[in-house]
Parts: structure tokens; sequence; C-alpha cells
């Protein structure tokens, strides 16, 4: 089943960030847009180089009104551990998730149950807390977090303008398409 237009389920998770541990739940979804990147795990070897990808996006995703929250299945310690003793993950400013007890990942749907892992999930959440976006890697291939950019324009542009949907390849500021009986098979 899709997660496509779904509510993000209620979760608890302890989080790291900056120094500081604290809560994160569902809630946190609400009120503004979100990216959730999920990860195999901590001290591995793809998973920084997406992390660090990401946090070179964070200030432009900030301009853009989103939240950043990274989630594995290890916990907000081993986060702090990995923070502390890698260049790439100490340069990490957005939240990193701990999900030991694999709620979060079970949630999103992308807990491979056998190894306690997830797999590189992607999800766009908008201000309501509703799936926009989901994007499954394989877990040696890395993501790029620039392609997050335009995805996430695109989403907010439908949002804002009812009626309209942004064509492939769709970038700001170009022609969007208002489906109609006219437009039926003129594409």
């Amino acid at each position: 089943m899709s997660l496509i237009g779904t509510e993000v389920l209620p979760f608890k998770a302890q989080a790291y960030q900056n120094g500081k541990f604290f809560e994160v739940t569902d809630a946190n979804f609400k009120g503004k847009w979100s990216v959730v990147c999920f990860y195999p795990g901590d001290f591995t070897f793809v998973c920084p180089t997406e992390l660090g990808d990401l946090q070179d996006q964070y200030e432009t995703l900030k301009s853009l009104g989103v939240e950043v929250y990274s989630v594995s299945t290890d916990s907000h310690f081993t986060h702090k551990a990995w923070h502390d003793s890698s260049e790439t993950i100490g340069k990490v400013t957005y939240i990193m998730i701990g999900d030991p007890s694999h709620t979060v990942s079970r949630n999103f749907d992308v807990l491979i149950e056998a190894e306690g892992v997830a797999d590189r999930g992607t999800f766009i959440i908008d201000p309501d807390g509703v799936i926009q976006t989901v994007e499954i890697n394989a877990g040696g291939i890395g993501r790029d977090a620039s392609s997050l950019i335009n995805k996430i324009k695109a989403a907010q542009y439908v949002r804002n303008n009812p009626g309209e949907v942004c064509p492939a390849k769709w970038q700001e500021g170009s022609q969007t398409l208002k489906p109609s009986l006219d437009l039926v098979g003129k594409i």
C-alpha cells in the first residue's frame, strides 16, 4: 500500500541535534514542510555521504520552510557519538532521530525486519502531516539531496495553486498544467 496522501502515524522518539537530546513526535511534522530521510545505520559507508550531502542542502531547505529529520534504528546516544567522532557527521545541524524501537521505521514502511535497519527512504511531508512524496533506494544506492529542492517547490506550488499540476522537469516559474477536458490527448 502506498503511503502517499496518508497522515504520518503517531510516534514518540528521542533525537539529537546541536549537542542536545529531546523528544520528537508526529506532531513535529505539522505546521511546516518536513523532509524525513531514513538510512540503515550510523558508522557505515554510504550513509555519511548522504547525510553530509543533506547538510549541504539544509540552508536551502530551511529557506523553503522545510525542517529536516534523519532517522536510523540507532539510538540518539549513537547519533551523538557519531556526530562527535566523524568529520562529515560533525557538520550536521538538522535533527537526527533515534529509532531503536523500530516504531518510526515501521510507521513509514521502511524497516527491513530481518536486519533491524531501515531502507534508504525519503519522504516529503506537507504542513498537515500528510506524506506527499516517497522515494526508496536499495542499500547500495546513495541519494542526491539536491533533487529534493524542485520536488518541494513543486509540492508547495500544487498545494498553493489548487487545480494546477507540475509536469515533468518542472522548474519554479515555468509553466504548469490545468487538467481539463480540453487538455486530454493534447500533451
